[in-house]
């Protein structure tokens, strides 16, 4: 019986969303971010305000949270060429996946955080990858995410569970699940205080929340909360 958890928490929408279905799962959950030399790095202390208003809205889970984690993955910057870790327009590239494609990223973010959870004594590391509502990235997808539990498992001679709470729904069932799990005191957490904008632009406040609104991230988002929006 798994009751120790490890959440990849960047401070947006999809993983505030998993963090909330740990803590009402498991009876501990610490997190852990990366610094990767990302364009959007206010996301880095969005999440600290995130994990500060669930502590103080949901006292139920607030004694439930261990340790929040940030390690830095600045290499992975130096090696990628992409609009997220540089000054350049989002577009398509020739091979079919778009430019915020970082290569690598969530391989590493995996294994370095099963590196933590195996001396912090953790069994289960949460991602907030799918792929319903996804751009098509390689290392989002299911069998990946199994291939990956069973490299790491192997790798570290420990079981772990990569859990992906948000494998086969999308944006608009996100914000509903965020719902069922915290009510519309989490909706509105989520909306005032995770940052999703891939330009970090935390200026225009959106319905939805704070971001630019016509980056690919935030189109998303945005899409995602109109039909939810319209079916509660």
């Amino acid at each position: 019986m798994h009751s120790r958890a490890l959440v990849l928490f960047s401070g947006g929408q999809d993983s505030t969303t998993c963090l909330a279905q740990a803590l009402s799962k498991y009876d501990h959950v610490e997190t852990v971010a990366f610094d990767y030399g990302q364009r959007h790095h206010v996301e880095l202390q969005a999440r600290l305000r995130v994990l500060e208003q669930i502590k103080l809205q949901f006292p139920q889970w607030a004694g439930k949270m261990g340790e929040d984690h940030l390690l830095d993955l600045s290499v992975l910057g130096q090696v990628s060429e992409t609009s997220l870790t540089r000054d350049m327009a989002f577009k398509m590239e020739e091979s079919g996946l778009p430019n915020t494609f970082v290569p690598g990223r969530n391989l590493l973010f995996l294994t370095l955080a099963a590196a933590l959870a195996y001396r912090r004594n953790l069994e289960v590391i949460v991602t907030g990858v799918c792929e319903t509502d996804f751009s098509g990235y390689p290392d989002c997808r299911d069998d990946t995410m199994k291939a990956m539990q069973l490299a790491l498992s192997l790798g570290m001679d420990k079981r772990y569970l990569i859990e992906t709470p948000l494998m086969w729904i999308d944006k608009a069932q996100t914000w509903e699940l965020a719902r069922q799990l915290g009510g519309q005191a989490l909706v509105d957490l989520i909306v005032e205080h995770t940052h999703t904008c891939y330009l970090g632009d935390r200026g225009h406040r959106q319905a939805w929340g704070y971001g630019c609104g016509e980056c690919p991230a935030c189109v998303l988002r945005a899409r995602g909360f109109e039909r939810f929006s319209a079916s509660v």
